[in-house]
C-alpha cells in the first residue's frame, strides 16, 4: 500500500477462505497461524467461508484449532451447511434427499430435519452434490437417474479444482461437470462461492463496519466478494497466480494482492490493483499487443502497473520484459514472458 497504513486497520471483519489461504488439505500454510493469532490478539472479528463440503463447521473449527488457529464453529461458514439450510427451507420435514458427497454433507441434511438417501428408487425430492474423496461413478449414476425423474439438483459449489501440496486436484466442479455432461443441463442452484451468500452472511453477523475477504481463487473467492460488494485480498499461496490475475475479467479482479497473509499487517507486503502505469520504479505499457514492463524494483510492486495495462483491453495479453530487472521480476512472479 502506498500510504503506509496497515491493510487490516481499514476493516472490522476479515473473512478467510481456507484451502489455499489458511491450509493446504491438512497442513497450515507458513505464517497463517501467526496471522490469525495476531488478529485475535488485536480483538478483530474473524470468519471462515469455505466451499469445501466434506467437513461440518464444528469439524473445521476442530481442524483449525488442532493447527493452532483458535476457531469456534459459529465462525465457520460452509457450503454444506448453506445447502442444507436451503433444502430445509424448501422441503417438509423428513423429505428424502439424495446426497452425493461426504458424510459431513449427510450430517448437515439430517440436522435440518431431512432424510439422506443414496438411491434414486427412494424417490428423493432433491439431489445435493458436494465434494467427497470417495464419490464414484455409482453415486453419479444414482444422481442422474433421480434428477431425470424430477428431483431438484443443488450443488454446494463448482470449484474445478482444490489445492494440495502436489498441485491442484479435481474439485466438486469436476464432478458436477460429469453430471452436467450426462444430463445436458446445469444444476438448479449453486450455493457456494462465487455466489455471494457466504460472504454476505458473515458480514451481517459482524454488524457495522467494513469487511475484507481473503482468498486464493479469482473465480470463487474474489468473484464472490465482488458480487457481495466487498473488498478482497488475493494471496498467492493457493490456486490463482499472477498470469491468471492479469487475464482476470472485471468481476474477478481483487482490490489488493499479497504473496501471503503478511500483507494484512505489513504495508510493504501488499499492493492495490490496478495502480499507476508508472510507480515504484516500474513502468508498464501496451506495445504491439503485449504488456511491456520496464524499470526496476521489487517484483510485487510491478503488479499495479501490470494490471493497469493488462486490464485496459478486453482480451488477455502476453507480457514482455524491456529490462533485465523486468526479466527477474517475471521469474519471481512466475510469469512467462515473450
Amino acid at each position: 500500500m502506498t500510504d503506509g497504513r496497515r491493510l487490516v486497520d481499514g476493516y472490522r471483519l476479515v473473512v478467510f477462505d481456507l484451502d489455499g489461504v489458511i491450509y493446504l488439505i491438512d497442513r497450515p500454510i507458513p505464517g497463517a497461524v501467526e496471522a490469525v493469532g495476531r488478529l485475535h490478539a488485536e480483538g478483530r472479528a474473524v470468519a471462515y467461508a469455505t466451499n469445501n463440503a466434506s467437513r461440518r463447521s464444528s469439524e473445521v473449527a476442530d481442524l483449525l484449532t488442532g493447527m493452532g488457529v483458535a476457531a469456534r464453529p459459529e465462525e465457520v461458514l460452509t457450503s454444506a451447511a448453506a445447502a442444507a439450510e436451503l433444502l430445509g427451507d424448501r422441503y417438509p420435514a423428513e423429505a428424502p434427499v439424495l446426497v452425493v458427497g461426504a458424510e459431513a454433507l449427510r450430517a448437515e441434511v439430517r440436522a435440518v430435519g431431512l432424510t439422506p438417501v443414496t438411491r434414486a428408487e427412494e424417490s428423493p425430492v432433491a439431489v445435493v452434490q458436494g465434494y467427497g474423496p470417495q464419490v464414484g461413478w455409482s453415486d453419479l449414476a444414482e444422481a442422474a437417474v433421480a434428477i431425470r425423474a424430477g428431483a431438484a439438483w443443488i450443488a454446494t459449489n463448482t470449484d474445478r479444482t482444490l489445492p494440495s501440496g502436489r498441485g491442484p486436484l479435481p474439485g466438486n466442479g469436476a464432478l458436477v461437470a460429469a453430471l452436467r455432461t450426462a444430463l445436458n443441463r446445469d444444476p438448479d442452484v449453486v450455493v457456494g462461492k462465487p455466489s455471494p451468500e457466504l460472504f454476505a452472511t458473515a458480514a451481517r453477523h459482524a454488524g457495522a463496519g467494513r469487511t475484507l475477504v481473503v482468498g486464493d481463487r479469482l473465480d470463487t473467492d474474489i468473484e464472490g466478494a465482488v458480487r457481495a460488494g466487498l473488498d478482497s485480498l488475493l494471496v498467492l499461496t493457493g490456486v490463482s497466480g499472477v498470469a491468471e490475475l492479469l487475464a482476470a475479467v472485471p468481476e474477478q479482479r481483487p482490490t489488493y494482492v499479497s504473496e501471503n497473509l503478511a500483507g494484512l499487517f505489513d504495508p510493504a507486503a501488499v499492493v492495490r490493483v490496478p495502480g499507476p502505469a508508472e510507480a515504484a520504479g516500474w513502468s508498464a505499457a501496451l506495445r504491439d499487443g503485449r504488456v511491456e514492463l520496464s524499470g526496476a524494483g521489487r517484483p510485487l510492486d510491478a503488479l499495479p502497473a501490470l494490471c493497469a495495462a493488462a486490464w485496459s483491453v478486453a482480451e488477455p495479453v502476453s507480457v514482455r520484459a524491456a529490462s533485465p530487472e523486468a526479466e527477474l521480476a517475471f521469474a519471481a512472479l512466475d510469469l512467462l514472458a515473450d
